[in-house]
Formats: C-alpha cells, sequence, structure tokens
C-alpha cells in the first residue's frame, strides 16, 4: 500500500524531480500540494500547511520543497499534526533549527529524513568504496557552474539564509562526507560577496585531514560555458576523479562509472530511501554538510567583488 504524500513548495526542483519521482514511485501517491502559485495539474492544491494539513488528515507524508528559511515552520506544522517529514536541502536555515526538528519528531514519534540527493548521484557509491582501503594524499573538489543558468529570477538564494554559491556547494560537501573513509574538518575560508548580495558567490575552502592529507573545494556561480562539477583524489595507489556531480568515475584515467544522464536515479533514490525510513520507524538528519557550510561562515574571510545583476 502506497502512502499519501503533499509536496509543499512547487518551484523548478519540485517539478523538474520531486513530482516526476513521485509519479514512479510505488511507495508514494502523490495526494495534495502546499503552493500560492501554480500546482501540479489534477492535484489538490492547497495555499498554506495548516490548511492541508486540517483538510487532508489521511495524507501521512509531507515533502517539502520550499526554500530554508519557512521550512522549518512548516515542518514543524507537520509534525505537530503527527506527520512524517521528508526535507529538500538544504534541510533548514541553520543546525539549531534542524537539531530542533529532530527533537520533535522524536518525540512526536514520527520520521524525519534529511535529504541529499547528489549522495545518489550513480558512481558516489563506488568511489566511496575504491577509498576505503587506500591512504589519501589529497583531494579537490571543484564546483563552477553558472547561476544564471541553473537559478533564474530566484531571489531568496542571495538573502540571509538562502547559503548562496553554496546551495550547489553543499551537494558536493554531501559527497564529501560520504565518500571519505575519515572525517574532516574546515581549517579556513574565503568568502567571496559581490558589492549588492548578502550571501557569497565563490568560495574557497581548505579542510584539515587528521593524516595530513590536502583537502580544498573551490565554489564559483560565475562559471560561464561548460559547467564543472568535480572530485579529484591522489591515493598511495592511484587517483580517482568524480565528475559530473558524481555521475561519472574514472580510476588512473579510465572510466569505470558512467551516466550519461545528469541526477539520474537521484530522487527515486531519496523516495525509496523514505519508505524504508518510514517501514523501520526510523530517522535520518546526517547534519555532516551543513556543519561545514556553517563553519565556512564563521571561519570565512569575507571579500567583496563586483556586483551581480540578473
Amino acid at each position: 500500500m502506497a502512502w499519501k504524500i503533499a509536496l509543499a513548495g512547487i518551484g523548478k526542483i519540485a517539478r523538474d524531480q520531486h513530482v516526476p519521482s513521485i509519479a514512479a514511485s510505488r511507495d508514494f501517491d502523490l495526494a495534495a500540494t502546499v503552493t500560492r502559485h501554480e500546482g501540479v495539474d489534477g492535484v489538490e492544491n492547497h495555499a498554506d500547511i495548516e490548511a492541508m494539513l486540517a483538510a487532508r488528515p489521511d495524507i501521512e507524508v509531507v515533502s517539502l520543497c520550499l526554500p530554508p528559511v519557512p521550512r522549518f515552520e512548516y515542518a514543524a506544522a507537520a509534525i505537530k499534526a503527527g506527520r512524517h517529514v521528508m526535507l529538500e536541502k538544504p534541510p533548514g536555515a541553520t543546525l539549531a533549527e534542524c537539531h530542533a526538528l529532530e527533537a520533535m519528531a522524536r518525540n512526536a514519534g514520527v520520521s524525519i529524513y534529511a535529504t541529499w540527493h547528489s549522495r545518489e548521484a550513480a558512481s558516489v557509491e563506488a568511489a566511496r568504496n575504491w577509498l576505503a582501503d587506500k591512504r589519501l594524499k589529497s583531494l579537490k573538489i571543484t564546483w563552477l557552474e553558472d547561476v544564471r543558468r541553473w537559478h533564474p529570477g530566484q531571489e531568496w538564494i542571495w538573502e540571509p539564509g538562502g547559503l548562496g554559491v553554496f546551495d550547489p556547494g553543499i551537494n558536493a560537501l554531501s559527497i564529501l562526507t560520504r565518500i571519505l573513509p575519515t572525517p574532516v574538518h574546515l581549517a579556513g575560508a574565503t568568502l567571496k560577496f559581490p558589492e549588492n548580495r548578502q550571501t557569497p558567490i565563490a568560495a574557497d575552502l581548505a579542510f584539515r585531514h587528521p593524516d595530513g592529507a590536502e583537502v580544498s573545494a573551490v565554489f564559483d556561480w560565475r562559471k560561464e560555458g561548460d559547467q564543472f562539477w568535480n572530485i579529484e583524489a591522489e591515493t598511495d595507489r592511484g587517483t580517482m576523479e568524480l565528475s559530473d556531480g558524481g555521475a561519472n568515475l574514472s580510476i588512473d584515467g579510465a572510466m569505470v562509472e558512467a551516466s550519461d544522464v545528469a541526477l539520474e536515479g537521484e530522487y527515486p533514490n531519496l523516495y525509496m530511501r523514505m519508505a524504508e525510513i518510514l517501514r523501520t520507524g526510523g530517522i535520518d538528519m546526517d547534519l555532516s554538510p551543513m556543519v561545514h557550510v556553517a563553519d565556512a561562515f564563521l571561519l570565512g574571510k569575507r571579500e567583496i567583488v563586483a556586483p551581480f545583476h540578473e
């Protein structure tokens, strides 16, 4: 029997990934949406979360796809109403509110899942397995994309809580925290803020590895032309490259895992994982990628760069 699910926040990622993933799932039926704008054809829509929760006590799960800042109130309302909650990345605007949501879910006896879609990219697990028994010498993340292409007109990303370049950068950090056998922590950062914006457009990060490996990341939202989402690692027994956001894996220059479609399988896998959590009554609130982002804002040197205009 499929769970009835409501989808709150019907923007680009919801239409491109969540709606088709739910439609293809054997575990979920999309029973309602929550948005003040255009909903999904053929699906009942409500203007706010409280109205949906009151009207549809039969809906067991709420998947939240709206921006991070308003997400806490929606999640808290759903948990208070006894519904299970699925959170688009990042799971909240602050670490404290994410911890609060987990505590609320435990007290209410419902499941909550902080999703990290990039961990479900086709070659991430193969990379994790390859690195597991090797000594890391260096690892570099290069995450370069064009904000105008991927986030057109989304002003919320430039406001406090919107994360700026860390909105895609946290995807890279979710992979990093999945594939490394030994955790790292941030040692320093430089954050580049357009003079007319509240969040960074680029960032350089340096991490401290317990065994002395050099671990770094470069995020930039100003990349025109070809886009790059790569992770390169050198070990005592060869080199590895995860490219295209984790879709493709090369070992010592030879391709060993490949996927032709960006995001292929990532969101369907998230809903499969949510179904597993529901069946076991579990909670999955791994916040390790978000810790690195928070540390970057704490440690980061601030540089002002040219203004950004859409």
